[in-house]
């Protein structure tokens, strides 16, 4: 038998990058359980992979038993290598005239076309048909986007059955697909593999497109651990999940039960009620980790902002609701578009006006954060550009200068983003210790009249202490502030009176402790004593509140000292 020294060549190094990165990076997954998510070694783009099983050394003591022969790598999924190696084709789709005519009739059905990849690959048994919405839709004598899937059993397109050539009418870069898909499976979101193709129909030269893998039975199988046996729904043209969305896998396609059971839940008036219906038919951390990448990528186009270019996947084992990225062609157009707001669609704005889920929201955004330092997308962009230039300059040397200018710009929108990404984070709550305390610092004087403050160490201690003036009328005090979210607290102290003589005011007497706009009938220290301690109860309405804290002596003659090391709010449970 003659070897091919190419595909012999090709195979080595597919075994090579398989045994480099199998085990570079393992992410959270969002499909239970973890997931190798593998970028080659060239970095064009990452991918699911199993993990490899490294080999023993056996070079244990001699005592030690022989070690087996470790077992073979798994083969390379062919679309895996399609995908790593980066390769541009050539692709020709012939369409007689008969299907031309069918085609144009129709233009959203499927008919019958020939494949011929790079002149010598021929795949006769294939269906076409037009793609696209408002913004990317061509027809046919135009440069039309398109959708193409075998029909011949056990015959795929590098792996595929299904894949779309998009004319990247709203991205003359080629770079928004291709990276965002990277960014997403680096977090552990499924989302379609993006690369590019030279394309044309028949004898018309189409020119360069996108090339991406189709949402389909193979692209769940291949991301979720169900084997892709549950239902898949195309959210099409800026519809919610409440509108008739196409069902594209699953059985019994007129039922729609589990998408009305998330919709009842989302719509449920009880909020305890809610959540938890919301739990039984989402899974939060997914659609929190999607909804993160889709608002830090800035899709103004995507599900989470604007109801549209969206698949939502319902697994089989657990019955869950997935929600995967599609149409990311306009992406990290505006630098400071927003990440902490909460959208209208129905299941962003369920999920994200839930406290508990926000705080987690606000928690993977920062997890998230690191995918997007300049320098790691500018490394991509780099990339990518080196890929892409040749095969542009074969078109035309200008086209090639376009994509050079091209990258400076993404370049430019990319800086950016992860520093604003970071201002955007709102203030959040302070920290409480494991016994449900914390020390609170930071105290500055706020003199009135002619009161003596001042920080001092006292007995061993350090102590902040009001004493009262020449005028002995004295209101002065300490003052801090704290980060509280809903709940009950007390601010404690412990306080030592020396000679007080307390003032009668409707704020308070003697020496004690409150917050700014209270009153503090509870707690006051006056005459002469040992060190005491004084507290003041209140409670935060809001989900964050930043309070005024506030100790102090309103006294007509004496001191009052205050231990800092006492000096906390304790949370209330």
């Amino acid at each position: 038998m003659r070897v091919n020294p190419k595909r012999l060549q090709l195979s080595l190094l597919t075994s090579a990058i398989a045994l480099t990165i199998g085990v570079v990076v393992i992410y959270r997954s969002q499909v239970d359980g973890p997931e190798s998510v593998a970028a080659d070694a060239r970095g064009v783009q990452p991918v699911v992979q199993p993990v490899v099983q490294p080999v023993i050394a056996a070079t244990t003591t001699a005592a030690a038993a022989p070690v087996a022969p470790a077992a073979p790598p798994k083969p390379v999924d062919p679309s895996d290598e399609f995908f790593i190696l980066g390769v541009i084709p050539q692709i020709k789709i012939v369409i007689t005239n008969e299907e031309v005519a069918r085609l144009k009739q129709n233009q959203r059905s499927f008919v019958k076309c020939t494949i011929v990849e790079n002149g010598t690959v021929t795949y006769k048994k294939v269906e076409v048909k037009l793609k696209g919405a408002a913004g990317s839709f061509r027809n046919f004598d135009d440069r039309p986007a398109l959708t193409l899937k075998m029909t011949k059993k056990g015959e795929k397109f590098h792996g595929l059955d299904k894949f779309h050539l998009n004319n990247s009418v709203q991205d003359e870069s080629y770079f928004s697909e291709l990276l965002c898909s990277q960014l997403c499976r680096e977090a552990g979101l499924p989302a379609a593999r993006a690369s590019h193709a030279r394309v044309w129909i028949n004898d018309r030269d189409l020119g360069f497109y996108g090339l991406k893998e189709g949402f389909d039975e193979e692209f769940l199988e291949r991301n979720y651990p169900d084997k892709g046996k549950g239902v898949l729904y195309d959210g099409g043209f800026c519809q919610d999940i409440d509108a008739a969305l196409e069902k594209d896998e699953g059985e019994n396609p007129d039922n729609r039960d589990d998408l009305k059971a998330l919709i009842a839940a989302c719509r449920e008036p009880d909020e305890k009620k809610r959540y938890a219906l919301i739990e039984e038919r989402l899974d939060v951390d997914a659609f929190l980790n999607f909804v993160a990448m889709e608002l830090m990528m800035c899709h103004w186009d995507g599900y989470a902002q604007n109801r549209n270019n969206y698949r939502v996947y319902f697994r089989a084992d657990n019955k869950k609701a997935y929600f995967m990225p599609h149409g990311m062609d306009q992406m990290f157009g505006d630098p400071n578009f927003g990440v902490f707001h909460v959208p209208g669609p129905i299941v962003t704005s369920a999920v994200l006006n839930n406290p508990a889920w926000r705080t987690k929201y606000r928690q993977r955004v920062r997890e998230l954060l690191p995918l997007f330092a300049p320098e790691k997308l500018n490394e991509k962009i780099d990339i990518a550009h080196k890929r892409l230039r040749p095969v542009l300059a074969a078109i035309h040397e200008d086209r090639a200068k376009n994509l050079d200018n091209h990258a400076a710009g993404w370049k430019g929108r990319v800086a950016p983003r992860q520093k604003i990404i970071l201002a955007q984070f709102p203030p959040e709550p302070v920290t409480f210790n494991k016994e449900g305390w914390v020390l609170v610092e930071g105290w500055e004087p706020a003199p009135v009249g002619d009161a003596k403050l001042e920080k001092k160490e006292v007995d061993g201690k350090k102590v902040l202490a009001i004493e009262t003036g020449p005028s002995k009328q004295c209101a002065a005090s300490f003052r801090t502030k704290l980060r509280l979210g809903k709940g009950s607290y007390k601010l404690e102290a412990k306080v030592k009176p020396v000679g007080v003589v307390a003032m009668t005011d409707p704020s308070g007497t003697g020496a004690g402790v409150r917050l700014s706009g209270s009153t503090r009938a509870d707690n006051k220290a006056e005459g002469t004593g040992d060190w005491q301690a004084v507290a003041h109860a209140f409670d935060v309405a809001e989900e964050l509140r930043e309070v005024d804290l506030v100790i102090e002596l309103r006294a007509t003659a004496g001191a009052a000292l205050f231990d800092a090391s006492s000096l906390r709010v304790v949370k209330v449970k």
